[in-house]
This record gives structure tokens, C-alpha cells and sequence, in this order.
């Protein structure tokens, strides 16, 4: 199939009927897979990492995208106390009610709440981002990846490789580009990245750089490390019960490999009686 559209892709090209970069699939550079903690059969989060990343979403993600599915206190699995999830979610004003006149108010959060959105609705986050609404930080990690195609991905079922949606979000933080190709058309207020999904510009500038944070447990604050950690908490926000899914999976494996083994072995016992 993709052979098909290529050469349709060829063929507008060549009669003038659409031009080179319509033509392009996106990505134009395709994610280069990076080592992680979580990745494979016995993976594991860092919570070290997944601390770091909160703070890198609280302090620059946060001003422009939501996490609405994540509750405060979910955060103790990160290693926090409940003091200490009390005490974050204070930092920020809920809307709540309606109270006795009906009407809605702010109040501090409470480890039950969620947390909220930068703005109060989709209309004024399109507004103050050149028209394009930043998307929930939710289930990002698990929502954006690129198809590895065949046949990489025959090998991805027996690797267990399931990092695409990281590996995606890593490249496009660091993978902002100034010398753009002439064929690309970069409206002001758009900026190139070839590792954007859905096209040659986003209306995203480079969100992380060099000694952007200061870490307290003395972690080089370098462009590849702001990166990593905010993707690993990502990924943990989008599916935070990996850990657990994959003991439960190799536990499962180790059953089936022991109760096919009895099974042969009651089989062969079985017809071992039996002339044949």
C-alpha cells in the first residue's frame, strides 16, 4: 500500500499536482530508539527520573498543557509522602461548586483532585498558542508513536519493544532543526522539527535547553537530560501500573512454560501404553 501512494505521490509531483513537501511522509526523520529504564520484559521506573521529569512539567509544561487524568495522590508512587502530596496540591487553585448561591469558586487542591488545566477552555488555549490548543499530557506517551513498519516490527513482538511513544517524544524535544530546507514553508510563529509527526513545523518553540533546571541531586542539567526525564514521567503518567503488568506478565509466561511441560510429560506418559 505504501508503495501505491509513493508512486501516486511520484506521479502529482512529477505532473505539478502537489508539491514535494505535500508529498513527504511524516516524520521526516524517523525516532532513533533510546535506552530506558522501563523498557523490556523486567523494566522498572527510576522514581529519581520520574521526580525530576514533575518537576520539569511543573515548571515549564505545565503553563500551556493539562494532565487532567492524573490525581495529586497518585503521585506518592513517584516516592512522595502524603504530606508532601497534600502540601503540592495546595499549590494549585481548583474550580469547585457550585456553592449555596449557586455560584463557582477557587479553592487549594487536595490530593484528590486532578491536575488542572492552564486554561478554561479549548477556545482561549487555541487563542494564546497561534491557534492550535496544546494537547493533554495525559496518555501522550501511549497516544503518539510512529509506525516502525516491516519488518521491524515482527522483531518488536518477540523484543517486547514498546517505547515507540517515548522514543517519539525524546527525538521531537531535541530534535528542533535551524537550518531549514528550502522546500519548507516556516510561518512565523512556527518552528522547524523533522521528528513532528504530523508535519515539517509545529507551532511548539523548543520548549527545553541547556541548564533549564537545577536538579538536587546533582544530575547534569544538559538538553539530553531534561528530555529523558520528562518523557520517563510521561510514559509513568500514561500507564503507571507497568511495573505491576509486567511481573503479573512474566509470572503468567513462567506458568504456561511450566503447564505446557506437565502436559507433554502426562501425554507422553499417557501413550507410552498405547501400541502403536
Amino acid at each position: 500500500m505504501k508503495t501505491i501512494l509513493k508512486g501516486l505521490a511520484a506521479f502529482g509531483i512529477a505532473f505539478g499536482s502537489i508539491s514535494a513537501a505535500e508529498a513527504a511522509e511524516y516524520p521526516l526523520k524517523k525516532p532513533v530508539p533510546q535506552e530506558w529504564t522501563f523498557s523490556g520484559p523486567f523494566g522498572t521506573y527510576d522514581k529519581g527520573q520520574l521526580q525530576r521529569g514533575l518537576m520539569i512539567y511543573r515548571e515549564s509544561c505545565s503553563s500551556c498543557h493539562s494532565m487532567e487524568l492524573v490525581a495529586f495522590r497518585n503521585l506518592e508512587a513517584l516516592g512522595y509522602s502524603d504530606e508532601q502530596v497534600r502540601a503540592l496540591a495546595a499549590e494549585y487553585e481548583v474550580e469547585d461548586g457550585p456553592n449555596a448561591d449557586g455560584e463557582m469558586f477557587m479553592r487549594p487542591g487536595i490530593p484528590s483532585d486532578r491536575f488542572p488545566s492552564p486554561y478554561p477552555n479549548p477556545e482561549t488555549a487555541a487563542v494564546s498558542n497561534n491557534g492550535a490548543v496544546p494537547p493533554d499530557f495525559s496518555l501522550i506517551a501511549k497516544a503518539r508513536a510512529v509506525e516502525r513498519g516491516f519488518p521491524t516490527f515482527v522483531f518488536d513482538i518477540f523484543t517486547q519493544y514498546a517505547e515507540s511513544g517515548p522514543d517519539y517524544i525524546y527525538n521531537l524535544l531535541t530534535g528542533y532543526e535551524e537550518d531549514v530546507p528550502e522546500h519548507v514553508d516556516v510561518q512565523p510563529g512556527t518552528y522547524y522539527n523533522p521528528h513532528f509527526l504530523s508535519g515539517a513545523v509545529l507551532s511548539m518553540a523548543p520548549p527545553l535547553f541547556d541548564e533549564q533546571f537545577t536538579y538536587a541531586d546533582g544530575t547534569p542539567a544538559t538538553l539530553d537530560q531534561h528530555a529523558r526525564d520528562i518523557t520517563a514521567f510521561l510514559m509513568w503518567a500514561a500507564e503507571p501500573h507497568l511495573e505491576a503488568r509486567k511481573r503479573t506478565g512474566f509470572n503468567v509466561m513462567v506458568f504456561l512454560a511450566l503447564f505446557g511441560a506437565l502436559v507433554y510429560l502426562t501425554k507422553r506418559k499417557v501413550w507410552s501404553k498405547i501400541d502403536h
